[in-house]
């Protein structure tokens, strides 16, 4: 473990920029394909890259899989895996630009909800900057006007759901090592969207057979330069730069997808990134 503060935002960068060519691939195939199709694949070579690596970390794959507590840690794998689905389908129904912007929420929902799932302790300053993020959200989606698409639910709904998952994971990290965590998220993650995914399988032209395996890999590079970047950096350091992702992500929505920024979506997000960072910040603090 290395502490290089500067080598781990370099990785935190080239995390979002990976993780962003992944969502706007998934936006491109979910257009054309079902959802769960897509995730189903990209979540067996997610587990093939996961078992892999927990086997060269662990020694081998029963000492990595090794847990006292299986249903929570199957709980997160599921949790994520679809999310994921619920997040793809955001970006067909929204865009990259609008759903990432309500997305950019979920820092805040952990710290408001590590008080009851976790038993943290959350101050008045924090609950008033949750409260500034949430407003950012009703800016962004305009509740009560003509132009409030009910489809910008659905972002709001994976932010609440990847929240869970990261308090989720952060309970399960007092018993099991980072490795045994990472194992069950791609597995768990990897069977039952074989389970949910495998009846609705369609064909694909060669081309976007092509952009799956891009996806594949993008998946897999994103979270090896994620693992890199927590073990040359503390998290609290790197966790900032995170927020990237919203910008990259809008940058393919804007210039490759044909998307477009609306004032009250810029100016929401505003709100929220200063709210999320602030709690960030706090949480730095008390550490």
């Amino acid at each position: 473990m290395q502490n290089n503060a500067r080598l781990g935002i370099m990785f935190m960068i080239a995390t979002t920029f990976v993780f962003a060519i992944q969502d706007g691939i998934s936006r491109h195939l979910a257009g054309n394909y079902n959802v769960l199709m897509i995730v189903m694949i990209r979540y067996w070579f997610f587990a093939a890259f996961v078992i892999t690596i927990a086997r060269k970390q662990s020694g081998s794959i029963r000492k990595a899989a090794a847990t006292k507590q299986p249903i929570l840690q199957i709980t997160r794998g599921v949790l994520l895996s679809l999310e994921i689905c619920v997040m793809v389908t955001g970006f067909v129904a929204l865009g990259l630009v609008e759903s990432h912007a309500v997305f950019a929420c979920y820092p805040l929902l952990i710290a408001a909800l590590s008080g009851p799932v976790l038993g943290e302790q959350v101050g008045w300053r924090r609950w008033t900057a949750i409260g500034i993020g949430f407003v950012g959200v009703l800016v962004i989606l305009q509740p009560g006007y003509a132009v409030f698409a009910p489809a910008a639910v659905i972002p709001l709904i994976a932010a609440l759901m990847f929240a869970l998952y990261g308090l989720l994971t952060r309970y399960a990290s007092r018993k099991d090592t980072t490795v045994t965590s990472f194992f069950w998220t791609g597995v768990a993650g990897a069977v039952v969207m074989t389970i949910v995914g495998a009846w609705s399988w369609e064909p694909m032209t060669s081309q976007d057979w092509a952009w799956m395996a891009t996806l594949c890999v993008t998946g897999a590079t994103g979270h090896w330069l994620l693992i890199k970047t927590y073990e040359v950096a503390e998290a609290s350091a790197v966790q900032p730069f995170a927020y990237l992702q919203l910008v990259f992500a809008s940058a393919i929505g804007v210039f490759i997808m044909g998307e477009t920024i609306r004032p009250n979506v810029a100016l929401g997000t505003v709100i929220v990134i200063a709210a999320g960072l602030f709690t960030l910040w706090r949480a730095r603090q008390k550490s």
